[in-house]
């Protein structure tokens, strides 16, 4: 059979079949038992230990209240850190937080546009705004003795989601810039 007869009835083949969309892999955060879930349709593929913020519980407010967001972020950048080994941005504040900001008064109506308008455009929103910003995913640096044992008794991130160093570098394996993190109570 000549190849570009092949290739004709290879394409007629292809055609008919069905091919299922891609399911996609979201993380799911569970302030209250310090856990990350990596779930892809309603299996989890993996669970992580994770430190958040010292603040408590309660949802991210402002800037300096070393408190973790409660809510739907999306995963924006994946880069190396100095301080941290790997920093993964997220989206942070998203609509839900400017909306509190504006009727709280944290921030001004030109913050909350600017706000909309880097979630319109899929861009990171301003990290300078009173609501605070710099908030994902990272590593501990230096895994030191002293480190680790904080690690895995306490919360002490200034807001942010951490893991250990190899434990990031496994992460990345199932995520992409845009993965959702959703961060539950």
């Amino acid at each position: 059979m000549k190849f570009s007869v092949w290739l004709v009835l290879a394409s007629c083949f292809l055609t008919t079949v069905t091919i299922a969309k891609a399911s996609t892999v979201e993380l799911i955060v569970v302030h209250s038992q310090n856990k990350l879930l990596v779930k892809q349709d309603d299996l989890t593929l993996r669970t992580f230990h994770v430190a958040l913020g010292s603040g408590g519980r309660e949802h991210k407010q402002m800037e300096g209240d070393r408190r973790t967001p409660l809510g739907t972020y999306r995963i924006t950048e994946v880069r190396p850190s100095d301080r941290w080994h790997t920093f993964l941005q997220m989206n942070y504040p998203n609509m839900d937080d400017a909306r509190r900001g504006l009727r709280d008064g944290l921030i001004t109506r030109e913050q909350y546009r600017a706000i909309l308008q880097a979630h319109v455009y899929g861009e990171l929103p301003p990290q300078n705004t009173p609501l605070g910003g710099a908030i994902g995913i990272h590593g501990i640096g230096e895994e030191t003795e002293e480190r680790l044992s904080i690690h895995d008794v306490a919360n002490w991130t200034q807001g942010c989601i951490a893991m250990r160093n190899h434990e990031v570098k496994e992460l990345l394996m199932y995520i992409r810039e845009g993965t959702n993190i959703t961060i539950l109570e």
